[in-house]
């Protein structure tokens, strides 16, 4: 997840930083102190916001919002962000407004489904199910979408099936590698769902010259125990469920028609064909499919010490093709796409001193059935946050900054309400969004909090988190903090383990377009279970007796979530002094380049390339950023120009690494430290433009252009590094 740098920066530019800033020794040693000296704000009121968030109503909240499907674009997510608006208001927040936005989505043919046949001499002697079984009569209801990949094209290819495993990069070259003789190009491809993004898969496929895709939830990666506790007895996927879901990579580009900018209703929209969605049907089905599919294939058996085999009774074959010549596989897609409008929907507290910085809390509304997971548990947990707010504003307190509460549509097809917003405001946002704190689905298991984070925030997460009861042990000294210790430590910090931020939600515009620092926080399963998602993902079956009978049935974990989301807001909207930790910035890349050094510096330096400059810019950083440290602990908190100051330097850390350019082939993603892999978007690389770069270098025959690209990310890389540090100095002089 983290990744590679080499650069080549001026000696002159390093000379310059270091005569400006001076030399600095013991970078490493230097403390670093959450703005120690500086009185973190109002513990009164943390203390009344903390313990006003109320685990019943996040659960009357979740029962609101899952009672009817609301995928988006549709009527009910426009009721939802109503309702939202209204209740926001209600509450006690200054304004809520719904903002709309006109973007391309996604439907199955209500007229004519979707299925995928095997066909015998051009009859069609099985098929799929057209939808999936309803298992409990209150989950029936006339919206509920079939199972469909938005954005896949229409169409029927019909050809031999060729089993890929989970469609990943590796999985394509070990086809290619051990099975020369299969040709891919004219197949349908069966892969199982996991371990990447669907769209990626769909992208390898259609790279290898498959002209179709059929995905499927493997129960090795969503029924791990088998007939055991199924839906509804039990958490795990029945076999008739399906994962729904885009295929659209979007590399935070939003509307796939408008990218750039806002799909207002004037704005220019470019063909959808000229777009960089998938050209290959693309189409889920459950595994009790799935096994009939594959028990007919015919080929090699798949390897089990290489894990392609799965845990359906089958003997699993590569193919191509099924054991009986005269029998192919058709697809049969009617999948459409329509402009149609959605609605963010924006609410607003005013800060009493710097109204001009926001702290933005932010959920996603849309959900591709009931979605009590993803995202309505993060719905009903942000409405009980704003509650508690509002609470608070009523009585009369304000905080020191403004605090923009906000619910997006249609992330689900590829983070559009949010990216359209950041599109539409990028100026403002910009310049004075302190921070974007999201959560997506507020409860997914019941193991554990788990974070993904820019370092700036680490150590405001972690302090939040000590203040937050655990929700396994209410009653007693244990909080937060201490559980997450417990069951996620990472050595060799032994802090709580937090992770890069991928792309799976609504914080990629903010920290990848625009370089605001932002957070992912949810209470999950264990990850020793070693499945990609929770088991009815994106299902019918993901319902609130699901929520209530096997993730959070009081609903504690909910509140945790809710509390440590309110704690951390408030602190980054209130304490004189932003909680942000440059020191432990300069820890991770210092860390993540190591890695990058360990996997191609040797290759790099056959080339005659060096990490020298990097290391230079790098050592730059790590002294600026204690230097920094050092005057925050000395400023004077009454000096209001002091003050903003060195608040302004911290609001540009993160801002330093953004390069308007892009990362090469992906000019929207432009934060040159972290970025979502570019061969799975829910991943997340470190020093992306170098790992990009270096993938599969030695396969390339252009082989010249390929290292001068290297050279060239080289460079950029100490540039953004050494232009970071030159931000936390305090005057410089140039």
């Amino acid at each position: 997840m983290t990744s590679k740098v080499v650069v080549v920066i001026a000696a002159t530019s390093v000379a310059l930083f270091a005569f400006a800033i001076g030399i600095i020794i013991g970078f490493f040693s230097a403390p670093s102190p959450r703005c120690q000296g500086v009185v973190r704000e109002s513990t009164g009121t943390s203390n009344r916001l903390i313990n006003s968030i109320s685990a019943s109503n996040i659960e009357e909240n979740l029962k609101y919002f899952t009672s009817v499907p609301h995928i988006g674009g549709s009527p009910r997510e426009k009721s939802n962000a109503e309702y939202i608006r209204d209740t926001w208001l209600e509450q006690g927040l200054d304004s809520a407004k719904l903002i709309p936005y006109d973007v391309l989505l996604s439907y199955p043919n209500p007229d004519i489904p979707n299925k995928i046949s095997i066909m015998e001499d051009g009859n069609e002697i099985y098929h799929t199910a057209l939808e999936e079984e309803i298992l409990r009569e209150e989950d029936r209801h006339p919206d509920v979408v079939p199972p469909f990949n938005a954005y896949s094209v229409a169409g029927q290819p019909e050809g031999d099936l060729v089993y890929a495993n989970y469609a990943r990069v590796e999985d394509f070259e070990y086809l290619e590698d051990n099975y020369p003789e299969i040709n891919l190009t004219g197949t349908i491809i069966i892969a199982r769902y996991g371990k990447i993004f669907r769209g990626n898969k769909a992208l390898h496929a259609q790279a290898a010259g498959a002209k179709g895709l059929i995905l499927y939830s493997d129960p090795a990666d969503y029924a791990v125990d088998g007939d055991i506790s199924l839906y509804p007895d039990g958490w795990w996927l029945p076999e008739t469920g399906c994962q729904r879901g885009n295929i659209w990579v979007s590399d935070a580009k939003g509307d796939p028609l408008t990218p750039g900018f806002p799909a207002n209703a004037y704005a220019y929209r470019m063909n959808d064909t000229d777009t960089p969605l998938p050209k290959i049907p693309v189409h889920p089905i459950g595994y009790g499919d799935a096994r009939r599919l594959l028990s007919e294939m015919k080929g090699p058996e798949v390897s089990e010490a290489d894990g392609w085999k799965g845990n359906l009774n089958v003997t699993y074959r590569i193919g191509p093709g099924f054991t009986d010549p005269q029998r192919k596989a058709k697809m049969n897609i009617y999948t459409t796409r329509e402009i149609r409008t959605t609605y963010d929907v924006i609410g607003y507290i005013r800060g009493d001193t710097e109204p001009d910085r926001y702290v933005v809390l932010g959920n996603h509304r849309d959900a591709w059935v009931y979605g009590s997971t993803d995202p309505s548990s993060g719905t009903a947990t942000i409405m009980e946050v704003a509650r508690a707010f509002g609470e608070q504003v009523k009585s009369g307190w304000r905080p020191r900054r403004s605090i923009l509460f906000t619910s997006w549509g249609s992330e689900e097809y590829g983070l559009l309400g949010s990216t359209e917003y950041v599109e539409e405001f990028q100026k403002i946002l910009g310049e004075r969004a302190v921070a974007y704190l999201n959560v997506d689905g507020a409860v997914s298991g019941n193991y554990t909090i788990r974070v993904k984070s820019t370092p700036l925030l680490y150590n405001a997460i972690y302090e939040a988190a000590k203040r937050i009861p655990d929700p396994e042990d209410l009653g007693t000294s244990k909080t937060l903090y201490d559980s997450w210790e417990e069951r996620l430590k990472t050595p060799p910090e032994q802090r709580p383990r937090i992770d890069n931020l991928g792309a799976g939600s609504d914080f990629a515009p903010f920290m990848y377009r625009i370089g605001v620092p932002a957070v992912d926080m949810r209470y999950s399963y264990d990850p020793d279970l070693g499945i990609s998602s929770y088991p009815v993902y994106h299902s019918v079956y993901e319902t609130f007796y699901y929520m209530k009978s096997f993730l959070d049935y009081n609903f504690y974990r909910h509140q945790a979530v809710a509390r440590i989301w309110t704690e951390l807001s408030r602190d980054l909207a209130d304490s004189v002094i932003l909680p942000m930790n440059c020191t432990d910035y300069s820890i991770k890349i210092h860390g993540s380049m190591d890695l990058v050094k360990d996997a191609y510096e040797d290759r790099m330096n056959q080339e005659g390339i060096t990490f020298a400059y990097i290391d230079s810019a790098l050592a730059n950083f790590s002294a600026a950023a204690n230097e920094l440290h050092i005057r925050i602990k000395e400023v004077n908190v009454n000096n209001p120009l002091e003050v903003r100051q060195l608040n302004d330097q911290l609001m540009q850390v993160e801002r330093a690494f953004i390069e308007p350019l892009g990362l090469p082939n992906r000019k929207f993603l432009r934060h040159l430290v972290f970025a979502p892999s570019n061969n799975n978007y829910y991943a997340a690389d470190a020093f992306p433009g170098i790992v990009d770069a270096m993938f599969n270098i030695d396969e390339d025959p252009d082989q010249e252009t390929r290292w001068r690209i290297v050279r060239e990310q080289m460079a950029i890389t100490a540039f953004v590094i050494q232009s970071a540090a030159t931000t936390l100095a305090d005057v410089l002089k140039f």
